[in-house]
């Protein structure tokens, strides 16, 4: 039987578990993970005060339910294991994750995967700011993994990201890439502006369509049909990721930039 915790607080101050992995609890009775302490603001709390906490911890996976938008931290330092969402969850989902899969069902909010080394993130609805993003300070955000979101998503996706792949399926805000390493970011709806500013690798996909909004140290370079993109669509498929299938034969438009930065980035635009 599934770890099942289910959300039973009411109340407009954040509750904080980072660190409450299915590594922590395999092996642990209900009534010493009931005693983990977890954070509601700054006062320290058992986490059986907030969660009902019912089944076995023996099977590597950790069930949500109920409305944890005001629960920060789900899934933070994963490394191993499965844990399920049922609903909505708040900032820092899967932050500093390294490996295991982490779905949520419905909305994420700011710094989905913040800073994240490995594993899997799926959201079905919609994330906040800063998917895979760096946090203010770092060098660098995300390092590894993959990190789909079906929905919308805010500003400054993969901030300072270094490796891994971000894919969003709705709508993005502004900055998408900004101060860009490496690794690939897939945008599958209306984009706002400003893409790539600083980034110095990587790949950002606008698929869209429509010419694409860029900085003026961004240059076109070609129109060709990359074979890699089938590929990667390919395995969006497998994690049941919906796309265009005519993004299969279409061909793209590609930039390099930012030129502020020796310009080896690229953005694809759909042609």
């Amino acid at each position: 039987m599934v770890l099942t915790l289910t959300y039973q607080a009411d109340t407009p101050i954040p509750v904080e578990i980072d660190g409450l992995t299915p590594r922590v609890v395999k092996g642990r009775s209900l009534a010493r993970i009931e005693r983990i302490e977890i954070f509601h603001g700054n006062q320290r709390l058992p986490l059986g005060e907030l969660f009902n906490v019912a089944g076995n911890a023996s099977d590597g996976r950790i069930d949500f339910h109920g409305d944890l938008s005001g629960v920060h931290g789900i899934g933070s330092r994963m490394a191993e294991g499965v844990i399920h969402v049922h609903g909505n969850a708040g900032r820092h989902v899967g932050s500093g994750m390294t490996g295991g899969l982490l779905r949520v069902d419905g909305n994420a909010g700011d710094w989905l995967g913040g800073e994240m080394r490995g594993g899997l993130i799926q959201v079905g609805g919609q994330a906040g700011h800063l998917v895979g993003a760096a946090y203010r300070g770092s060098r660098q955000g995300m390092t590894g993994g993959i990190i789909l979101v079906h929905g919308d998503a805010g500003d400054e996706i993969g901030h300072t990201m270094r490796r891994g792949w971000i894919a969003i399926g709705g709508r993005s805000g502004d900055l998408a890439g900004f101060h860009m390493l490496a690794g690939s970011i897939f945008l599958f709806g209306k984009t706002g502006i400003r893409h790539g500013a600083g980034m110095r690798r990587g790949t950002i996909g606008l698929f869209a369509g429509g010419k694409p909004d860029l900085l003026p140290t961004f240059r076109h370079a070609c129109r060709y049909r990359p074979i890699f993109l089938a590929i990667m669509f390919r395995h969006l498929d497998r994690h049941g990721f919906p796309f265009d299938e005519a993004l299969l034969s279409a061909k793209y438009d590609l930039y390099h930039g930012d030129f502020l930065e020796q310009g080896r980035g690229e953005i694809l635009a759909r042609a």
